[in-house]
């Protein structure tokens, strides 16, 4: 049986381990998170800094009005979608958002279908809220991409009431087509399972134009953030889209729980929605980073190395260096100096055989982490 029990975020874990050997005075080759190398654009910066001497208040729970409008310009510019700014609740990052859609969208002890390998934090949210989980396992040889065949099977074998799904996705950079993504928001709708979108990653697809499920249906829940693409992931922004019969229940429980996200960090959201062609650009040094990392993983001898669809990871087979990648992760830290994150926080079951790598970095970063993995890979004794 899986075990879904709450275990810690080891990319955070690896991360407090390489800056505390950072304190010690020794370099870092950061590829285990993924934090943007790229600051917010000029203009986000400074409409932030004009409002720094207005007195930072609370907000109206949703967030503010100007926000949640213009996140209505977003999608209608971006993926043709018709939002309602009702419909739209402004949240402590996705963290915040996913914690309010477990509860206001399902029942107590519902149980919710999430694909593995992913990213850790559902699983943990989940379990701390006392839901359950069904895991659906994906594999490199379908470039662990989820079809709507997968959720059928799965269903079948033990039906479940929610579909927490990522295009692209973290740790795989998988994103799927617009015609297996209709069939899977499809696919749920005719089985009862409500579907959240994890969207955090939208804006930073390099093989397609990034969708949302929004275009495809409204009655289901949207989760999103400026993290990732806006590049600003300490400031704690994010936003829900939400059916009509989920907005009231959720506003509620966000007064409760958060009373209202960031004053100033939705006044830099604001400033962000109209920087789509600074980030863009940043996203064309993404692509560039990922062929660098790709390329080069596969000279050093790690297996199914594929190109990411998306995001900023890279998800490798180790086996043929180790059986065992958090031993291998923490080896790497210390003997190369170079930050990795093991695939245990992503598979339970088989993420022994993976590990993370992000090319989210400066491309120095990732030349130098590379150039130190060649040279820590022919120590023996570093092999497991």
């Amino acid at each position: 049986m899986n075990d879904h029990s709450l275990k810690p975020f080891l990319a955070m874990e690896v991360l407090a381990k390489a800056k505390q050997l950072e304190k010690e005075g020794h370099n870092i080759c950061h590829l285990e998170v993924g934090e943007p190398a790229h600051s917010p654009a000029p203009n986000v910066i400074k409409a932030m800094h004009e409002a720094l001497p207005n007195p930072q208040t609370y907000t109206h729970a949703k967030g503010v009005e100007e926000l949640r409008a213009s996140l209505c310009d977003f999608y209608r510019e971006q993926h043709s979608v018709e939002i309602n700014k009702n419909n739209i609740i402004i949240t402590m990052g996705s963290s915040a958002g996913f914690t309010l859609a477990f509860l206001s969208g399902f029942k107590k002890g519902a149980r919710i279908a999430l694909t593995r390998p992913g990213y850790p934090a559902y699983l943990n949210i989940l379990n701390g809220l006392g839901f359950e989980v069904e895991e659906i396992g994906l594999n490199a040889k379908n470039k662990w991409r989820l079809s709507a065949n997968d959720i059928e099977k799965a269903y079948k074998k033990r039906p479940f009431d929610g579909l927490l799904f990522a295009s692209p996705a973290n740790p795989t950079g998988a994103s799927i087509s617009a015609h297996e993504f209709k069939k899977i928001v499809a696919t749920c709708k005719r089985l009862g399972v409500r579907f959240i979108s994890d969207e955090i990653y939208n804006g930073l697809d390099f093989t397609q134009n990034s969708l949302s499920a929004l275009e495809f249906d409204n009655d289901l829940i949207v989760v999103n953030s400026f993290s990732k693409y806006f590049c600003m992931t300490g400031y704690r922004i994010g936003w829900l889209v939400l059916p009509d019969n989920l907005v009231r229940k959720t506003e509620m429980l966000a007064q409760n729980m958060f009373i209202s996200a960031p004053s100033l960090s939705q006044v830099g959201a604001i400033a962000a929605l109209k920087e789509r062609e600074y980030y863009q650009e940043k996203k064309q040094s993404y692509l560039q980073n990922r062929d660098i990392l790709t390329k080069g993983l596969v000279e050093l001898g790690f297996k199914n190395v594929l190109s990411a669809d998306g995001a900023f990871y890279t998800y490798v087979d180790v086996s043929n260096l180790t059986n065992d990648s958090f031993e291998f992760c923490q080896k790497l830290l210390q003997e190369a100096k170079v930050g990795a994150t093991p695939g245990a926080d992503f598979d339970r079951i088989d993420g022994n055989k993976y590990v993370r790598f992000s090319f989210a970095g400066k491309r120095s970063v990732i030349k130098e982490a590379l150039k130190r993995m060649a040279e820590f890979l022919i120590r023996p004794k570093s092999i497991l």
